[in-house]
């Protein structure tokens, strides 16, 4: 027995034909690319690419010179850094040589001493 909500071959043929149609009119209908509505809303859809595209290109400018900035605080933070330790190897070297200057001195001096002495000696001698 044949159940009445059973379909055959050609409604469903007829039922697909109808569905074919309904999307063709349905395309048919729909705005073409020359409209002035379609060009509307293409021309907003540019403005608002333009838009992002400006705003990212800002954000990477910024980025861009944010990263410089921290690289000229680095490079001048580095020279410094280089600077006072040449200051202070300098400063060491010269305490260095201060030093061995008065230890020459000191003993220059203790040597004239003793030949002072010596030749007071010498002179009390004779």
């Amino acid at each position: 027995m044949r159940h009445p909500s059973d379909n055959g071959f050609a409604e469903r043929r007829n039922a697909a034909a109808d569905a074919k149609r309904q999307l063709l009119t349905k395309f048919a209908s729909a705005p073409k690319p020359t409209d002035p509505e379609m060009r509307e809303k293409l021309a907003a859809r540019e403005a608002a690419s333009r838009a992002r595209d400006a705003r990212r290109a800002e954000r990477e400018a910024l980025k861009t010179a944010e990263n410089e900035r921290i690289l000229a605080e680095a490079a001048a933070s580095a020279a410094a850094a280089e600077a006072e330790q040449r200051a202070e190897a300098e400063a060491r070297q010269a305490e260095i040589s201060n030093r061995v200057s008065r230890v020459v001195a000191d003993e220059a001096a203790r040597k004239a001493e003793r030949d002072r002495r010596y030749a007071a000696r010498k002179a009390r001698r004779a």
